[in-house]
């Protein structure tokens, strides 16, 4: 088999070095161009090898092409070029050889990939978890107002009927607008926007207060909305009871002063000394004081028939020889009711301590009370009873005490008081509407 010539095979390799070095130039030069996020010393040394590597083709084109050496000065300046961009890279090469060697291994880059990974699902969990044991549900949603991910039920729906709808679609179209109007408005302007709105779960009015941004693709063009919906409901109706309070707080300090005035009017009339009018009146008034302590305890919301007792007659009851037991279910009465009930109950027991069954060691008091059914009208019926105590005779005029307890409580409670003086004890049994009755907070 007779042999390629030489030449032929010498030309042949010089074409395909300078098609292979035209190639990886062309291909670094267009990595460089694509990889804009690489460090200048990375791209200084690619260019320098882009060109070091074209000046290497130039250089073997030359000599396929200028065979007889008609221009030697030519293919010598394409050297000295290359002689250049030698000692450029190996001066760029030096300088930049501890950065090189320091450079991150394939299994290094992955392990540290995989740790960041680890961290990053950490973080997420986290912050999941803070979200899920939180009142904040953060969302988002995209240009048509469709919901694409909310970290937690929101508005009283589950997460997976959530997604891909509305808030119109949720809520219908009067209760969602509120919502899509702000919502809108923020997409619009391309600006944050704050509200709140009122949203009934099962029947149950709550308030949500509502964050929303917008959200920006790379270009900041605005693509959707994300946002951030907090349960507020407890803050509005402590708000609510607070204008309420302050309502009842005028109310209260008004029918306040009334009581104590006619209280210090009636005592100073049937007081015989200054000093009796001092020790009643500021007996009356320390009675009161103690019915509104418990006022206060429940944010005048109402006060226990249980702890109203206590209070007013708390030292007969915690004593060793107790003269007074109590007995009834547990009710909570409304705050005028809890006063007047308070007041009353001071006057039977003021009464009882001076002349009936508390004034000697072997009298009792019974307190009792109970629920009256429904088909009765409601409410609750109170008694007090005494025995053991010295003989009752029924007194030629009423005091302020049975003024009290006859006039004012039937009057302030819209109920029956019926108040006798029998020979073995005083006895008084008091009807109260379902009315004064309100459920505890």
């Amino acid at each position: 088999m007779p042999s390629l010539p030489i030449d032929l095979i010498d030309d042949a390799a010089r074409w395909v070095t300078i098609v292979a070095s035209l190639a990886i130039a062309i291909g670094l030069a267009r990595l460089l161009r694509l990889r804009r996020d690489l460090g200048g010393r990375a791209r200084l040394l690619g260019w320098l090898l882009v060109a070091l590597v074209s000046m290497f083709a130039l250089l073997s084109l030359l000599v396929v092409l200028d065979d007889s050496r008609s221009l030697p000065w030519l293919q010598s300046a394409v050297r000295i070029g290359i002689a250049a961009l030698n000692a450029v890279g190996a001066v760029a090469l030096l300088s930049n050889f501890r950065a090189l060697i320091n450079l991150p291994t394939p299994g290094h880059v992955a392990n540290e990939q995989r740790r960041l990974t680890l961290e990053l699902a950490t973080a997420l969990q986290r912050y999941e978890m803070a979200l899920r044991g939180s009142n904040v549900a953060i969302f988002t949603q995209d240009g048509c107002l469709r919901y694409t991910s909310v970290s937690k039920p929101l508005f009283g729906y589950p997460v997976e009927q959530v997604l891909g709808v509305t808030d119109t679609d949720l809520l219908g179209e009067a209760r969602a607008q509120p919502l899509n109007l702000i919502k809108r408005e923020s997409f619009t302007a391309s600006a944050a926007r704050k509200g709140e709105t009122e949203v009934e779960e099962n029947g149950i009015k709550r308030w949500y207060d509502i964050h929303i941004e917008p959200l920006r693709d790379l270009s900041g063009t605005t693509v959707g909305l994300t946002g951030a919906v907090v349960d507020v409901t407890e803050r509005k109706e402590n708000e609510q009871h607070l204008r309420l309070l302050m309502r009842e707080l005028t109310h209260r300090s008004k029918n306040l002063l009334a009581v104590i005035q006619a209280m210090a009017r009636q005592t100073a009339r049937h007081a015989g000394s200054i000093d009796d009018f001092v020790e009643f009146f500021s007996a009356r008034l320390q009675a009161l004081s103690r019915s509104h302590d418990l006022l206060v305890q429940e944010s005048w919301h109402g006060a226990s028939l249980t702890d109203m007792v206590r209070s007013q007659l708390g030292h007969h009851l915690d004593s060793e020889s107790a003269q007074v037991s109590i007995r009834g279910p547990n009710i909570f009465l409304k705050p005028e009711a809890a006063q007047n009930i308070g007041l009353a109950l001071h006057e039977l027991s003021t009464n009882a301590a001076k002349y009936g069954a508390l004034s000697v060691p072997g009298g009792r008091v019974e307190i009792s009370w109970a629920r009256r059914m429904a088909e009765a009208g409601g409410g609750f019926e109170l008694s007090w009873r005494e025995s053991g105590g010295p003989p009752v005779k029924e007194p030629k005029a009423r005091g302020f005490g049975s003024l009290v307890i006859e006039r004012n409580l039937a009057r302030g409670l819209d109920g029956t008081v019926e108040l006798s003086f029998a020979a073995t004890g005083v006895v008084c049994n008091v009807s109260v509407p379902e009315h004064h009755l309100t459920s505890e907070r």
